[in-house]
């Protein structure tokens, strides 16, 4: 199987609930991204990209249905050039990275954008339609966190613990300390300030003054 390569790499900044980004829609933050990355490799004609890939979690908003496409489309990349949206939950970005190497692994294509597309900020509300005529009885969940709409048989079977809890399931399974823990962020740290301090990651970290995103959108 042939080799894969990043050849370039590009990101939205990082915002907080209800923060600076939460004005935005994620077709709109993903297309910003998508655009951009075309124009930083002017040599690579845009009809030349195989596919966009994108991994989305939650997908019941603005980011429902095929989310991929419609950025691409919004990012004016050819409609010819198709996108396909993956959906594992916290993992569907790295997912997302996964299927396009594995793609051009197998010679499926040869160039691909893929990454994730997020906004919790602006996830939804979601109401069940009733099971019957007249129900006096919605359910409407907060489609930001957690499950929405289980299964009984899933509760029952597995439970339908969060991330949060899960994690503290493990670590007392596995008996991972608070002292483990700080100390394993701690040597983090370290790392991320040594490789910085030796301009290992000189290129990835842009220290030029940025705009705000609803300026960037604009352009």
């Amino acid at each position: 199987m042939r080799p894969v390569y990043i050849i370039d790499a590009l990101r939205t900044p990082i915002g907080k609930y209800g923060g600076a980004l939460s004005t935005i829609r994620p077709d709109d933050l993903a297309a910003l991204v998508i655009r951009r990355l075309v124009e930083r490799n002017p040599s690579i004609p845009a009809e030349a990209y195989d596919e966009v890939v994108l991994g989305c979690a939650n997908q019941a908003g603005e980011d429902n249905r095929n989310v991929a496409r419609m950025a691409s489309l919004l990012a004016a990349l050819p409609v010819t050039v198709p996108a396909e949206t993956v959906n594992r939950l916290c993992a569907s970005g790295m997912s997302a990275v996964a299927n396009a190497a594995n793609k051009i692994r197998v010679k499926e294509g040869d160039l691909y954008i893929a990454g994730g597309v997020e906004s919790m900020s602006r996830a939804p509300y979601v109401m069940a339609k009733p099971s019957e005529a007249f129900s006096r009885s919605p359910e409407m969940v907060d489609s930001a966190l957690g499950w929405r709409f289980v299964n009984p048989r899933m509760k029952e079977q597995y439970g339908i613990d969060a991330m949060g809890m899960t994690a503290e399931h493990v670590a007392e399974q596995y008996s991972i300390t608070r002292q483990d823990q700080d100390a394993f962020a701690f040597r983090s740290q370290q790392k991320a300030k040594r490789s910085i301090t030796s301009q290992r990651f000189f290129k990835e970290i842009r220290t030029e003054k940025v705009r705000s995103p609803q300026a960037m959108l604009r352009d």
